[in-house]
C-alpha cells in the first residue's frame, strides 16, 4: 500500500524547511555509503509512532523568478493535488498576515484535512498570541517550534488522524506490480505498449506527455502483472510547467507501490546524470531494479558495444552492481522477449526467504574463511544470523559489539548471501544488532 502524503505548505519565512526537517529527523542527512546516490530534499519518508507516511516542503520547491503570489499559489496547488493531509504552518511572531490569509484562500478550495500550525511559539507564554489564528478557519491552531522541537508529537497526532485507512490500488500478493521510471521521451509509454502489443498508452516524441501513473492490469502466461507508467522526471529547474514540474512525486509514489522497478535509459542518447539520480529513488525505496536500455535499435554497433555499454552502466551505477540489464528496443520489439523474465527473477528474489539454518551454514563457512577483524584489540564475534524481512530481504546478524561491525564487513556479508542464493536485482539490506 503507497504510503500517505503529508505537504507543508504556508507563506514564505514561516519555517517550512526547518519544520520539514525536524519531521524527517536524521533521515535528511543520512550519507549513503556506497557512491552515486542523491537525495531530493523537498520529498523524503518519516514516521511517527506506527505510520509511515511522506512528506513534501513546498519551501524546497524552486519556482524561479514567479511573483510572490503566483509563488505561493503554485506550491499550495502541489500540495492540494499531491497530498492526503495538508500542514498550513504559520508564523506564531507575526501574527495573521495578508499573506496567510492567501494561502487559506487557496486552502479553501480543497476537500483535503488541513491542519493549522503556528510556528515560533519557542516558550508557554506566547501561547496566548495564537488565538488570532483562528480566524483563518480550519480550526484550533496547534502552537509548536522548529527550532527547538516543541508541539511536534501533538501536530503530528492531529496529522496522523486523517490518514486514509485503505488504499484502493491495492492487488493480491501474486500480481507482479511494475513502474517504468526515466527521464522524458527515453520510450517508457512505447515500452508499456509493446509488452501489451497494442497502443494502450499515448505515444509522443513531445516530452513530457504522460503526467500520471496510470495502472494497466495485465496476464502473461498465467502470471498476472500490473504496469505503473510514470511521468518522465525532468532535471529540477529544467521544467518550468507546474503539472510536468510535480510529476517526480508521482512518479515516486508509484516506485512505492511497485514490487519492481524498470529503470529506463535512452540508449542511444547514453547515460548521463539524471538517469543516477532516478535510479537512486528506487534503490532507497528498496525495490527490485531492472536496468533497461531502450532504443537499442538505433544504436551504431559491433559485437563489443554491448559489453561496453554494460561496463559504461556498471560505473555509473555503482549503487546497483545486483540489477540485472535488458537491451531491447520497444520500437522493433527486438528482444522484447528478455524483459518478463526478467522482471519475474527480480520479484521472486524481492520475496525470497531463506532458511535460517542454511543461512547460518552459509555464514559460518562465510567467517571461516574470513575471519572478521580486529579493533584496538577486540574482534568482532558474529553469533547468528536470522532474515526478518523481505521485500527487500533483510537479514539481522546479532554481533558481540555493533560499533565492531563495519560498513565493509556487512558488504562482505551481503556478498557471501548472494553468491549462496538467488538475488537477482534485489537489493539486501544487513542490519548489525548486538546480542542480549
Amino acid at each position: 500500500m503507497a504510503k500517505p502524503t503529508v505537504a507543508i505548505v504556508g507563506r514564505p519565512n514561516v519555517g517550512k524547511s526547518t519544520i520539514f526537517n525536524r519531521i524527517v529527523g536524521e533521515r535528511i542527512s543520512i550519507v549513503e555509503d556506497i557512491p552515486g546516490v542523491t537525495r531530493d530534499r523537498i520529498y523524503s519518508s518519516a514516521d511517527w509512532l506506527t505510520h509511515d507516511f511522506n512528506i513534501i516542503d513546498t519551501g524546497g520547491i524552486d519556482i524561479g523568478d514567479e511573483p510572490f503570489l503566483t509563488q505561493i499559489r503554485q506550491q499550495a496547488e502541489v500540495a492540494i493535488d499531491e497530498a492526503d493531509v495538508i500542514i498550513f504552518l504559520t508564523n506564531g511572531r507575526e501574527g495573521v498576515t495578508a499573506a496567510d490569509e492567501e494561502v487559506a484562500k487557496i486552502l479553501y478550495k480543497t476537500k483535503k484535512p488541513v491542519v493549522l500550525a503556528v510556528n515560533k511559539i519557542d516558550n508557554p507564554d506566547m501561547r496566548a498570541d495564537i488565538y488570532d489564528f483562528y480566524t483563518l478557519g480550519f480550526g484550533e491552531p496547534f502552537p509548536i517550534s522548529g527550532s527547538h522541537g516543541l508541539g511536534l508529537g501533538d501536530l503530528l497526532d492531529e496529522v496522523a488522524k486523517h490518514f486514509p485507512e485503505h488504499d484502493a490500488g491495492d492487488y493480491d500478493e501474486d500480481v507482479i506490480k511494475f513502474c517504468l521510471i526515466g527521464r522524458p521521451n527515453v520510450g517508457k509509454s512505447s515500452l508499456v505498449n509493446a509488452l501489451l502489443g497494442e497502443e494502450r498508452v499515448i505515444v509522443s516524441n513531445v516530452a513530457g506527455t504522460t503526467r500520471d501513473a496510470v495502472d494497466t492490469p495485465y496476464t502473461k502466461d498465467g502470471q498476472e502483472y500490473v504496469i505503473i507508467d510514470t511521468a518522465g522526471m525532468r532535471k529540477k529547474g529544467k521544467v518550468y510547467e507546474t503539472t510536468e514540474k510535480y510529476s517526480v512525486l508521482r512518479a515516486l509514489r508509484a516506485i512505492e507501490r511497485s514490487d519492481v522497478v524498470l529503470v529506463v535509459i535512452d540508449g542511444e542518447e547514453g547515460i548521463i546524470e539524471q538517469d543516477k539520480h532516478i535510479a537512486g529513488y528506487a534503490h532507497e525505496a528498496g525495490r527490485a531494479v531492472v536496468i533497461v536500455v531502450n532504443k537499442w535499435d538505433a544504436v551504431e554497433k559491433d559485437e563489443k558495444t554491448m559489453k561496453e555499454f554494460e561496463e559504461k552502466i556498471r560505473a555509473h551505477f555503482l549503487f546497483l552492481d545486483y540489477a540485472p540489464i535488458v537491451f531491447l528496443s520497444a520500437k522493433t520489439k527486438k528482444r522484447i522477449h528478455t524483459l518478463l523474465p526478467m522482471i519475474n527473477a527480480a520479484s521472486e528474489s524481492h520475496s525470497l526467504r531463506v532458511q535460517t539454518n542454511v543461512l547460518n551454514d552459509v555464514i559460518a563457512d562465510a567467517v571461516a574463511r574470513n575471519p572478521a577483524p580486529t579493533h584496538n584489540g577486540k574482534r568482532l564475534k558474529l553469533y547468528y544470523v536470522t532474515q526478518v524481512a523481505v521485500k527487500p530481504p533483510t537479514f539481522v546478524v546479532f554481533v558481540n559489539d555493533t560499533e565492531l561491525f563495519h560498513f565493509s564487513y556487512a558488504r562482505f556479508i551481503e556478498n557471501r548471501i548472494r553468491d549462496a542464493f538467488e538475488f537477482t536485482g534485489t537489493p539486501i539490506k544487513i542490519i548489525g544488532r548486538e546480542r542480549d
